[in-house]
């Protein structure tokens, strides 16, 4: 396995200069732009030889500006009891990281589906541990429920994907986006409760 550049000698400082290219790089993805090496290290203003040591190239870029969140949970430390309240706090935080990250998260994408590439960060399926943590009161009040199914069809209709569908293709503003999200996320669950039920 080869050990990244900055792991080497005068590790301070090797990481505010990684710091800088990733911050620069999230910059210019904020402005709509996918930059390469070069503009990343003129924004950081770094020297090129020095940023290709980070970043050998403009994919291994995009992906170090990936967001990192070792979040285990979107719930607050006092959650409520109720499945669906807690769905709630949990998918309006998502969202709102969905859209706070959008650029970056659209360039994971872009990456993700170029033919042989390894998976990015974005299918590490975080949100889908964070949707079964809202939905781990279900475990005893409706045992027969399959919560990971539950979790990934509500991550399927939610997240940067839907996001870019709402967005580009139906033509809703970010807000109107999210709460059809959250509207989606909703409905699936009453679904899953009603069939439950039935």
């Amino acid at each position: 396995m080869t050990v990244p550049y900055e792991f080497f000698g005068r590790r301070e400082q090797k990481t505010r200069t990684r710091e800088a290219l990733v911050a620069a790089t999230r910059t210019l993805m904020a402005e709509g732009l996918s930059p390469t090496v070069e503009e990343a290290a003129a924004a950081a203003r770094i020297s090129r030889t020095t940023a290709y040591r980070y970043f050998p190239s403009q994919r291994a870029l995009l992906l170090g500006a990936h967001p990192q969140t070792q979040q285990a949970s979107l719930l607050p430390s006092d959650p409520p009891d109720d499945p669906q309240a807690r769905l709630d706090l949990v998918m309006r935080a998502f969202t709102e990281l969905t859209i706070e990250w959008e650029p970056q998260l659209r360039a994971s994408l872009r990456l993700s589906l170029e033919p042989g590439a390894d998976q990015p960060p974005l299918r590490q399926g975080r949100a889908i541990g964070w949707i079964q943590d809202a939905l781990a009161p279900l475990r005893n009040s409706h045992p027969h429920i399959d919560l990971n199914r539950l979790a990934v069809a509500i991550r399927s209709a939610t997240g940067i994907e839907a996001l870019i569908w709402l967005t580009d293709i139906a033509g809703l503003s970010r807000d109107e986006a999210a709460k059809m999200m959250r509207q989606s996320a909703h409905a699936l669950l009453r679904a899953a409760l009603v069939n439950d039920d039935g």
